[in-house]
């Protein structure tokens, strides 16, 4: 489902690891969906500059898409979001968020790419392509994006989420461990203001000592953050 920002690396990549796969590959773009979209919002709009709520509408697009493809063939949408990216927000509510099944909501984004090589290892040929390895990982919602211009590396982020969520450390603890304390207070942040969109996300497979959902549920409603709950 290419949109106006979809890199050319992106589009191929995705037909190779299909026919890797040997599933089904259907092209569905967005832009002219996209582009209507804004057109209906433009008087709303008037003035105002662009920012993530065209980035969301992308999604959203893709997300209604998708759901129109289960309820027409009974296909059931897996969403695409792992442990880090809805962690700490990085995922649409109501765009890849949406669908019956979230496979990898347990798996830290670093371990997605470990699964990756040994797959990629254990059939001694490039079942996924390398340079979705290699590339540096962006969600491609806007020119040049990349997943650090808003968040920390996944190599720092997924040990902090790692001691909050798994090993319900607190900010003082995590900052022991040699994180700076700015990114630490900026993950828990993000952690703990998106707890309403976690918990409008599908179930799926749980593989840590502590996965979103039943093993980790926080208020929502009363202004709770981590250095105000006494931890």
């Amino acid at each position: 489902m290419p949109s106006p920002f979809s890199s050319r690396g992106t589009r191929s990549d995705a037909r190779r690891l299909a026919r890797a796969l040997g599933v089904e590959f259907h092209r569905l773009p967005i832009t002219r969906v996209f582009s209507a979209y804004r057109r209906a919002l433009a008087g709303l709009f008037k003035g105002l500059k662009e920012d993530v709520t065209e980035e969301n509408l992308q999604a959203r697009i893709r997300g209604n898409l998708l759901m129109a493809l289960s309820n027409k063939f009974g296909w059931l949408v897996l969403t695409t979001g792992n442990k880090s990216e809805l962690g700490v927000g990085y995922c649409t509510l109501y765009g890849d968020m949406a669908g019956g099944f979230a496979v990898i909501k347990d798996v830290p984004k670093t371990l997605v790419y470990a699964l990756a090589r040994y797959r990629n290892a254990r059939d001694g040929r490039p079942v996924i392509p390398e340079s979705v390895l290699t590339r540096p990982p962006s969600a491609e919602l806007r020119p040049d994006q990349k997943d650090q211009d808003t968040l920390p590396p996944y190599e720092v982020l997924d040990p902090i989420l790692q001691a909050y969520v798994e090993e319900d450390r607190s900010l003082g603890e995590i900052v022991a461990m040699g994180f700076d304390e700015a990114t630490v207070r900026r993950v828990i942040g993000m952690v703990d203001r998106n707890e309403y969109t976690r918990r409008q996300g599908p179930p799926g497979i749980k593989i840590t000592p502590r996965a979103f959902g039943k093993d980790w549920r926080l208020p929502i409603v009363n202004r709770f953050h981590e250095e105000s709950s006494g931890a």
